[in-house]
Parts: structure tokens; sequence; C-alpha cells
């Protein structure tokens, strides 16, 4: 077999990523489950056409015509010619071998070998970019005759990698154990700090994981866990893998022999097979391939691939000077050369897209929510809840925790915190603290759909959403709810000094940070109103080009300011040279939406009142209708007046202006103050803090006036990297202190979710004042009144859990149709299916591609969702309501309590189903139906959504359907909305009164044409 034509086909199994059998998470597992169909096609349908498209010339094969003519010269030389060379047949052979010989061989070789080489310049590690290669003109940069492009190595890519596996990594040795499922943790405990001059890493030094050092195998909690650094290292990551492998396997520890048995045997994959590796060594590439591989899904890769096979060709291929230099027969060739190799490449171009833009539909795709629960303070929840409310001890648990609420700190009659009598557990206790939190996760799906039903007006009264998700995700789910209706973005992003938990592709530092913001930021500007701003923080490694990006996205036109807080500054120990000063400031850029965008003048205290000044009234520059006479002088040359004549006469009345008798100058006067308009320069802050523990967290000073200067008091705030939620924090202070009603959306997609951004908001809500995790004092009545009412926090799926949710299909007649004679061959059907359909057509009717069969009991769709740092997954139960909502971007007026009903039915004369008599509401009856009221984002159109349970057949239930709409106050002509949505096909319009002009529309339907807007609904 051909050497290059086997390297050529190693190559495109790793392309087509069937080359690690071990790796069977994310898109590898969908791929491995086609390896032996693709590798098939690959051997015999494809390749073989690179021989085929050469067969022409055959009768003019180099070889054979060298054979042809040695025989040639030996019957010459039998026949007596003293010359061989003039016989006629030799004369003739040699001619054909001169000008019209064709190395077939060759031709093959050469064709699998510049396959090779244009693929493998443009594939690293489950991406495709641009590879550096060290000569000139390699690559084509689309250009279209701008002033200034922008553009970087990862350009025209998503950025799709989250830094949750770098820290942990879990899996079960025995899955089918609940008792002793014994859990193997990988744990990330330090990460080797960069370079801080420049954040480079040396070539040859790009980062790996090793075992630590020191601890590296440890049980806790009943749980193995092992150590790992990421740093820099010489080593392949293979190698070390191999080395980690070793050593945990030879460890003696008594304590560890049942672990090191089971980690020791040969893993069994999901089909079945044995691999040649232990588990320890499949988790251990496993865990490192996830930090490895998969940075980036291209936006378009057919026509980056296709525009750079023609530049590859025309400067890697193609010469000229051969072409004017050669005979015909060699111009055909070489132009046959040419062709085969852009056919077999746009063949191996259209499987790789497809690849590509399967992954692409998935990631674009708007997830589902995994989970909604609310936030509610006491203060706001009817009081026939509170008995409920107080006897639910997971929720008492928390206040205790969050709150301090026992001990000492209660039996004290003399506390200033609690009253004496109020007794937790208590419904008196919920009545005398009104601003505590309830969370509906402490309570079941019954109370929390009655308390909503309760509460009214649910937008109007939710203060806050908080979004658990990627904020890429977050984003593409909000732009029909929120289209141009945030007034403020502000952002601290990771500032990857490579010692964040920004991750990055090795070499690829800088260009994978600008394409996570770029992406990020596109999806953010389009929810900002007309009149909002951005407020951005950022350090000295990416400002420069952080600031390009902004501009890109924004228009350099809508630059303001960079505003300069202070930073911490460090006490570091005496040393003779350094590289560089250590900053003293950071920076906070300030972005316009639009040209319409104004602000605030920031106003900063003083700490004593400024003494009165006078100060020259005249400015520089020619103003013409600013040079009048003025106490009987004109400005000096050159200058002019301040301000009009009219106000001028004014101020002179007022002795705000005045002849200064003993300079000659004419002054204005400047008031005592005890207030200053501020600059640039907020220097007087520190821009971070360590309030609330957390690494990153900003000074809340610093935004709470940054706000001050943007957001009026009705208005609603973003923050998509809301690490410890100081922007919720920030909003919260603010309105308690003026009486506003902001709102603002927080998206963290870390475990400090839960940990730290959640339970602080609960706990400033409570009360303003904290002290070593204890509240300091209590709300004042002002102050409770003014603390947030609710939040929404919603949990969204992931692109992991995507992509495990997947499962490929194909029925008996697409078999049939694929594998039939009339499929076979180049360009017909067959091939089309493999190069084009296969991903998209066989995975039709996953839980996370829609699965409309399941909408048959909304309360009873499922995914199977992964743990954060976990290798587990469980069955969880989605919110198709919460989702819809979203996708439909309403504004949630009410939502009410599911209605349960029995019923019984007959025919009447004329063979029609009707109800035997009534529906009968019942706890626990057979139907149940669940209305949604609010408004579209177009033109603010009034909707009803309408969920129910189809538990019987279709005509029983539209029976049941419409005899509960005559009924329900849906169907008054004060309620009727312009849109009602229901689930599951129905005749509602049937009963449509003449005169109305309401119209129904069918959820599946919309639910799946707004998931799946490719261009993320942008």
């Amino acid at each position: 077999m051909n050497q290059k034509y086997e390297k050529l086909k190693n190559l495109l199994q790793e392309l087509f990523q069937l080359d690690q059998p071990d790796l069977d998470f994310g898109i590898y597992r969908i791929m491995h489950a086609k390896s032996a169909e693709v590798m098939k096609f690959l051997d015999e349908d494809l390749l073989p056409q690179v021989e085929a498209a050469f067969a022409q010339y055959k009768t003019a094969d180099k070889s054979e015509l060298e054979a042809q003519y040695r025989r040639a010269i030996e019957q010459a030389k039998e026949l007596g010619f003293s010359n061989p060379e003039e016989a006629p047949k030799v004369k003739e052979l040699k001619e054909k071998l001169d000008t019209v010989a064709v190395d077939t061989g060759a031709l093959e070789s050469e064709v699998y070998d510049h396959l090779y080489s244009f693929f493998r310049r443009y594939y690293s590690e489950g991406d495709f970019l641009s590879k550096r290669v060290y000569k000139p003109g390699v690559y084509a940069i689309p250009y279209e005759g701008e002033e200034v492009k922008l553009y970087w190595a990862n350009y025209d890519q998503y950025y799709i990698k989250t830094s949750e596996y770098l820290r942990d990594y879990a899996f079960r040795l025995r899955p089918e154990n609940t008792v002793n499922p014994m859990r193997v943790h990988f744990k990330l405990v330090d990460a080797a700090e960069g370079e801080h001059d420049n954040v480079k890493e040396a070539q040859g030094k790009e980062r790996k994981f090793k075992l630590a050092v020191s601890n590296p195998v440890s049980l806790e909690s009943g749980e193995l866990v092992i150590h790992f650094t990421y740093e820099p290292a010489q080593e392949k990551q293979k190698d070390l893998n191999a080395a980690t492998e070793a050593a945990i396997l030879a460890l003696d520890d008594p304590a560890f022999i049942t672990w090191i048995e089971l980690l020791g045997r040969k893993y069994r994959r999901t089909d079945g097979t044995e691999s040649d590796n232990t588990w320890l060594r499949v988790h251990l590439d496993r865990y490192t391939a996830r930090n490895t591989f998969d940075y980036f899904i291209h936006k378009d890769l057919k026509a980056f691939l296709n525009r750079e096979l023609d530049f590859y060709i025309k400067n890697e291929v193609m010469r000229l000077d051969d072409i004017e230099s050669e005979s015909a027969p060699k111009v055909e060739q070489y132009l046959s050369k040419i062709k085969v190799i852009r056919t077999i490449a746009g063949k191996i171009i259209d499987f790789l897209a497809q690849l590509e833009d399967f992954q692409k539909k998935l990631w674009l795709k708007k997830k589902f929510v995994t989970e909604t629960s609310w936030c509610v303070r006491i203060g706001i929840i009817p009081k026939e809840f509170y008995p409920e409310i107080a006897a639910n001890n997971a929720q008492w648990e928390e206040w205790k925790a969050l709150h301090g609420l026992e001990g000492e700190v209660f039996a004290s009659k003399g506390s200033d915190l609690f009253t004496p009598h109020a007794v937790p557990g208590t419904v008196e206790f919920l009545s005398a603290y009104p601003t505590l939190m309830i969370d509906t996760r402490h309570f079941n799906a019954d109370f929390s759909a009655r308390l909503l039903d309760a509460l009214g007006d649910i937008d109007e009264q939710t203060d806050g959403v908080l979004v658990h998700s990627e904020n890429f995700q977050a984003l593409n789910l909000m732009q029909r709810r929120y289209r141009e209706k945030i007034k403020c973005v502000y952002i601290d992003p990771p500032y990857n000094t490579g010692n964040d938990d920004f991750l990055y592709k090795d070499n690829y530092q800088h260009s994978s940070w600008l394409s996570m913001v770029h992406d990020r930021l596109e999806r953010a500007r389009r929810l900002m109103s007309a009149e909002g701003g951005l407020f951005a923080s950022i350090d000295y490694n990416e400002e420069v080009n952080f600031k390009f990006i902004l501009e890109d996205v924004f228009g350099s036109e809508q630059y303001r300011n960079t505003i300069i807080p202070s930073r911490v500054k460090k006490s570091i120990m005496e040393k003779d040279r350094v590289k560089s000063l250590n900053w003293g400031t950071g920076s906070l850029l300030f972005f316009a939406s639009t040209a319409k965008t104004t602000i605030l003048p920031p106003i900063k205290g003083l700490d004593r009142k400024s003494s009165e000044k006078w100060h020259a009234f005249d400015a520089p520059g020619i103003r013409p209708t600013m040079e009048y006479s003025l106490f009987g002088r004109k400005p000096p040359v050159g200058r002019h007046w301040m301000y009009s004549q009219e106000n001028a006469q004014r101020m002179i009345t007022n002795g705000e202006l005045r002849l200064n008798q003993k300079s000659g100058n004419i002054q204005y006067r400047i008031p005592n103050s005890n207030q200053v308009i501020l600059d640039t320069n907020w220097t007087d802050i520190i821009e971070s803090s360590s309030k609330w523990s957390f690494l990153t967290e900003k000074n809340i000073d610093l935004l709470v006036r940054a706000f001050k200067m943007m957001v009026l008091q009705d208005e609603l705030l973003l923050d998509f990297f809301a690490g410890s939620g100081t922007t919720g924090h920030a909003v919260i202070n603010l309105n308690r202190e003026d009486g506003g009603k902001r709102k603002f959306i927080l998206v963290e997609m870390a475990d400090y979710f839960d940990t730290v951004l959640l339970p602080r908001l609960k706990k400033v809500t409570f009360t303003p004042e904290w002290k070593d995790g204890k509240p300091k004092r209590l709300a004042t009545t002002d102050e409770a009144e003014r603390s947030p009412r609710m939040f929404k926090v919603i949990r969204l799926e992931s692109y992991e859990d995507t992509l495990n949710n997947l499962e490929l299909r194909r029925t008996p007649a697409q078999e049939d149709a694929l594998f039939s004679n009339e499929a076979q061959g180049p360009g017909n059907l067959k091939e089309q299916y493999m190069l084009n359909y296969m991903l998209d057509v066989e995975s039709r009717g996953s839980q996370s591609l829609l699965n409309i069969d399941a909408f048959k009991d909304p309360l009873s769709y499922t995914l199977k969702v992964k743990r954060p740092g976990s290798d587990e997954s469980q069955d969880t139960t989605v919110d198709l309501m919460e989702t819809f909502n979203w996708l439909i971007g309403l504004t949630v007026k009410e939502m009410s309590a599911p209605q349960h009903f029995d019923a019984s039915f007959e025919r009447d004369s004329e063979g029609r189903l009707t109800l035997k008599d009534r529906l009968h509401p019942s706890q626990n009856g057979r139907w149940w139906i669940r209305t949604i009221h609010g408004t579209l984002p177009n033109d603010n159109q009034e909707a009803l959504v309408i969920w129910r349970n189809l538990p019987s057949s279709p005509e029983e239930d539209n029976v049941i359907l419409n005899e509960w709409f005559k009924k329900s106050d849906c169907s008054t002509k004060e309620k009727l909305p312009n849109y009602i949505y229901v689930n599951g096909t129905n005749n509602l319009e049937n009963i449509r009164l003449p005169d109305a002009t309401w119209k129904v529309r069918l959820i599946e339907e919309d639910f799946k044409k707004l998931m799946f807007e490719m261009d993320g609904g942008l």
C-alpha cells in the first residue's frame, strides 16, 4: 500500500475524530459510533477515486512504456540494428516517454501528499485553525477594503471552552453500586504562575498536567482524590500520563489496595469492547484531553477551507512557469492533478463541514432551562403561606447557616438584632423579619406554583434574574426577552494573565481570549438600549486588545473614557533590579451604545467644604459672538468670554461676575461646596475588595459610582461575568440609598454561583451590614421596603449536556436506500449522505434536540444532566414552560397554579364526543392545565400560553381543553390575548367567537423553530 496514502488516511482518522476510541465524550462518542462505516467509506469509496481519476493515463503509464521501450531495444539488437536507438519502434516509444508518459503512481502519491499537507496545516487537537508556518504568504486573510482590519487567529470561530474541567473531574469505579460507588476525584491543586512581564510561556514549555509532588493521593470523605498541578513542562502529556499511571498503580499503601486493583483493570468501553488501557489511564487521557481538545467551533468551516484550498493550490501546487515550458500532454496531466486535488479535498471538506456545522448547530441551539427556582422576600408573601414556610426544616437550616439565626444570639434577651419573643420555627418569627428570603428549592413544586399564582405580576416583582450557565448560552437565550432593554452592562472578564481560570489553547492565548469576549459582547450589544452603555474592568494584559474588540463591536466613535481606579499596593521584598514597575492603577473602559447615550457626571463628596474661588472668565479660541464688551473691556486677543452676553449680565446682577480692580482681570465666582465633579481619575477608590472572600471581587463603591452615572431608578443592568455577585450587591445598595427600582441580571457558570453569589445576595437582602459572616444590624423599615422582592434563579443545559443526550438512529428504510445499487458511486446518494447529511438526519429526535413526542407530558421531559466537575450524569426534568417563555421573549405577568380535572364522555346524536357531565376539579385528576399570561416583545402584544398533559386520545384531550377554555375567564372579552399558544394538536380556533381576532399557535412548532435559529437569535 502507498505510504503516502496510509499517512493521509491516518490524518483523516484524526480529522474525523476516529483515532481515540477511549475519548467517548462529546462529539467523539457520536463519531465512534459511526467509525466502522466512515472508515469503510474512506477505504472503499472516497480515496480510491484518486486512482480512478488517473485511469485515463493507464495507456501512457510511464513504467509500462519503459518496459516496452526496453523490450524494443532488445528486439532491435536481435534484428541486427547497429544503433538500436534508430529503430522506428524504439524512436516511437522514446518520443512517447518524453512527451506523454505518465508516472501514475507518482501522481497519486503527489495528490495524497498535497492533501495531507493542506489539511495538516489547519488542524490541531480537535480544532481547525491557521497553524503557524515559518514562511511568507501562507494564508489568505479576508479583507474588504476597510481602512483598518481587526483580525486574529481565531477570528471566525466560536470559543466554546469553559474552566469547569480544569479544576475537577470525577468518575465511579463501581457505577452500579449506589451504596459504595468508589468515586475517584481528580483535583487541580496548584496552577503555576507564568511570567509576569508578558505572560508568554517559553517555547516548548506549554502547560501540562502533572501528578502533584506533595500529597499526590489521599482518601477524603470516602473518595480517592488524586491531585494534579497544571504547569509548564517539556514532556509530552501522554508521557506524563504514563508516568502518573505507573506511580499510582505502584502505590503499596494498604489503604489504597482495593482502589489500585480496580484502577488497574482493563477499561471496557460503552460498546462492550475492551480497551488496551487501564481504567486509570483512560480517565487520565480523558481528563487531560478535555483541557486540550475542542476550544473552538468554526463559524463557516466550509467557506474557510475552500478559500484556503484555492490559495494553497495557487501558491503550493500551480506553477505558471511549468505550464509555459511543458508540452500539451504534460500540461493536461498537470491540470488533471490539480483537478483531482480539488475534487477529493472538496469532498473531505464537505465531511468536515458537516461535522463542524453539526457542532455549531448544537452550540447555537437555545438551551433548555433545567431548573427554575425563586428566592422570595417574606414581606411580600401572603400570610396564608406562613405555616408551610415555618414548618420547612430545610429552609430554617439555610437561614441558620446564612444569617446565624441560632444559639446565643437568639437567646440574648438584650440583643438589638433579634426580637426576644420571636422564636425561630414559628409564624411570629417570619412576621418579625420580613427581609428573610425563602428559596423554593426547599419546597415542592405545588407550593411554588401556588405561591407564584398568589403573587400576581411576576415580572414587575422580580428584581433580579440569576442565571447559572456558560455566559454565551445565557446571552443567546436572552435575545428575544431583553432585546434593546438593558440600560447598562458591567463586566469584569478574566484578565488572561495565565494564572486565572481562563483556558486557552497553547500558542493561542490572546486569540482565544479575543474570540471569547468578542462573541459575547456582540450578543450583549444587541440587548442594550440606544441610550445605554457598557463599563468593563480590565488590566494591562489585554487592555489594548480589549479596546480594539470593543471598538469593533460598538464602533470606535462610541468610546467615551477610560476611568482609572487604584489598585491594592503590594508589599514586596526590596530588589536590586526589576524588569518593570508594579501597576498601581486599573482600567474601567466606558463605551456608549449609540450617540444618544448621555450620563450624569460623577460627584465626589469632600471631607470639608472648599473655600470660595474666583476664576478667569476668558477662554482660548476665536468666537465672534462671545467677544462682546464687558466692564468696558474686550477679551484678550485670541480668546473669548466663556458665556453669552445675556448670561454674563445675569451673573453680574447675582454677584457672580466681577472686575478684579487689582489685577484688571474679569473673573467668575466658584462658590464653596462639599462636593466636586470628578473626571476619569477615580484613584480615591481601590478597584478590588475581599469582603466576601472572593479572589477577583470588585469594590462595591466603584460600581455604585459608575451605575449612578448611567442607570436611572427603574432601569436594568446586566453582568455576564458575575463572579461573586458584586453587581447585584451594588444595585441593591443603590436602590436602598435612593428608593430606586433598578433590576439586574447576573450570569455565572462556576460552582461559586451556589457557594458565594447566591448566598451573598440572600444575605444583603436580609440586612445591609455584615461583619465576620454575621449581621451587624437589621435593615431599617425603609431599607426593608426597598430590599429586593424576588430573584428568579434558572440553570441551563450545557453544551456538553446537549452532546451527551444525542442518539443516532437510522431507520430500515434509510438503510435500504443507502445501500441500494443505485446509491453507490461518486456523487450518488450514499456519498452525498455520508458527506453532508448523516449526523443531522440520524440525530433527530434526540432529547437535547427536541423530542416532540415527549410534549404529551410537559412535566416529564428529561435530559441526562452532568454534575459539575464529574463524569456522572443524572436524569433531570427540564422546565419546558420556562424555556418556552424565554424562546418567545415573554414578559410574564401571571402564572397560574395547575388545575387538575377528571371527566367522563359520551357521544351526542350526531356522533360528536362531549362531556357526560362537566369537568370535575380533582387534586389528582387525570388531566391538568396551567396558564401563563404575559406580553410578547413585538409591540407588547398580549399572549396566553396554555400547557396541558395529553394522557388520552386527541379527541378526549381536546374536549377537555375546549370545555375548560369556554368556562375559564381566559375566554372573556377583557382577557382575550392576541395570541394563544397551546401544546398538542387542537381545534381551539373552532370555538372562537366571530368578532374575536386571537390566533392559536402550536407550542411544539414555535419551540422547534425558535430553539434552532441558526443566527443565534441575532
